[in-house]
């Protein structure tokens, strides 16, 4: 059984380790201990904990600056019908050009952050996620930049 800890039980330790896995899930143990000031096992120990205890979920493969430079993405503001989260959110998790998305407060119900290989993909997309049933209204806005990337 997994028990996910307290956010508030997490030392400091934990979150700079945290923070290091954020950026290279793949650095080795012995690096890891290094830059936090502690020994690999105990490192290797606070991995294990911090798996066991639902903290990490898992691991992923982050994707280069030089590729994702090469993607347009967007954010889809999208307002829903009522009673139809589950449904479209069914629908949004089948497209794979969905890299994530945002139940939101105020005007709109969810945000979608979305990535295409060219302003033709992107279009196409757009008009997609606002055919799906349920989808009342949306608005997008195209990403020029990302300033800070964690």
């Amino acid at each position: 059984m997994t028990v996910v800890m307290d956010i508030k039980t997490i030392n400091p330790k934990d979150r700079e380790l945290l923070a290091i896995l954020s950026e290279n899930a793949r650095e080795q143990t012995a690096a890891i201990a290094r830059r936090l000031g502690l020994s690999r096992t105990t490192v290797q120990a606070k991995i294990e904990r911090l798996e066991r205890e639902g903290i990490i979920e898992g691991y992923g493969v982050k994707l280069s600056a030089a590729y994702e430079s090469g993607m347009v993405k967007a954010h889809v503001l999208i307002t829903i019908a009522p009673k139809t989260l589950a449904r479209v959110t069914a629908e949004l998790h089948g497209i794979s050009a969905v890299r994530t998305l945002h139940s939101v407060s105020g005007s709109f119900d969810l945000i979608a952050v979305v990535a295409a290989a060219s302003i033709a993909e992107l279009d196409h997309l757009i008009d997609r996620i606002g055919e799906i049933e349920g989808v009342e209204r949306t608005l997008s806005s195209i990403i020029l930049s990302t300033r800070i990337r964690r």
